[in-house]
């Protein structure tokens, strides 16, 4: 018998997948409690409260119910609280584009097999990335990329799913004005114009876009994706330049927004570091795994 506590997003507490999912892991015999969020902050709070229970030895799993923010405020405070006990964690993907929860094979059409998956499957040490002193779980956008993630419209979100990033983008283009940085990582170093920049510790951000298609969430490495300012004489391969390291310093001649799992910033530069097999999370397949268990 598993104990789980399910930190549930406000807005689909009343969604009749989720209810029919706790309802089938609770006949199988598990218990799970379920907290639902109502204004800001409430995530985090939840989760130093489920984490405190973990370590009195009360609950066995802290389930993120939502999309990629939920996932992403319950890991990184679960992270940072230090102590979780013997606990580990899963996903219910529950969010417009459930990114990282699909680049890590969860049938997202599918609550109830999510959650027994979370019971029945092993737990997998994952990595974190640390941006300055913020963690986060999937994916660091800057420039274009970023704009797009703050301005598309959450109806739009509601409406379409991920489409609705692209067709911001589309709408957009013609205001973004590349900027020039400069990169370092282990053994590669790179200064110019850009238009877009991603630092991935999972593989695909805005509604399914692959920005770092070769990320592995367990190899102690961060993928760096820039997007050059476009030259028309130069080939294909000049379009993107990519680059894996457990850090990545960069620094621009002006402010570049960013979102880190998409929450907004603004910033001048910044240095990111993996954290090696931060978290144990309990994934859908092995395609991001090196196979090191």
């Amino acid at each position: 018998m598993k104990r789980l506590r399910l930190i549930l997003h406000g807005k689909i507490a009343q969604d009749e997948r989720v209810r029919a999912a706790v309802r089938s892991v609770r006949q199988d015999g598990h218990q799970v409690s379920v907290r639902v969020t109502w204004e800001a902050g409430d995530a985090a709070r939840l989760t130093l409260e489920a984490v405190a229970e973990a370590r009195r030895g009360e609950i066995d799993r802290i389930v993120a119910g939502g999309g990629d923010g939920t996932v992403d405020e319950v890991f990184v405070t679960a992270h940072r609280s230090g102590d979780f006990g013997a606990c580990s964690f899963g996903i219910l993907p529950l969010g417009t584009a459930n990114d990282f929860a699909r680049s890590v094979g969860l049938r997202i059409d599918d609550m109830t097999a999510c959650l027994r998956l979370i019971v029945n499957e092993p737990a997998t040490r994952i990595d974190l990335g640390l941006l300055g002193e913020r963690p986060f779980v999937n994916v660091v956008t800057g420039g274009f990329g970023a704009r797009v993630t703050a301005e598309t419209d959450p109806a739009l979100k509601k409406s379409l799913g991920g489409l609705a990033y692209l067709l911001t983008g589309v709408s957009r283009a013609r205001e973004f004005q590349p900027c020039r940085g400069r990169f370092r990582a282990e053994g590669f170093a790179w200064e110019g114009m850009f238009l877009a920049l991603a630092i991935g510790n999972g593989r695909q951000a805005g509604g399914g876009i692959p920005l770092c298609p070769d990320a592995l969430i367990d190899d102690g490495l961060l993928e760096l994706l820039i997007m050059p300012k476009i030259d028309l004489t130069a080939g294909r391969e000049a379009m993107t330049v990519r680059a894996r390291s457990p850090w990545i310093e960069f620094e621009a001649d002006e402010n570049v927004s960013i979102s880190i799992d998409g929450e907004s910033d603004q910033v001048r530069g910044f240095r990111a570091e993996c954290r090696s097999r931060a978290l144990p999370v309990h994934l859908g397949h092995d395609l991001l795994l090196t196979g090191r268990g």
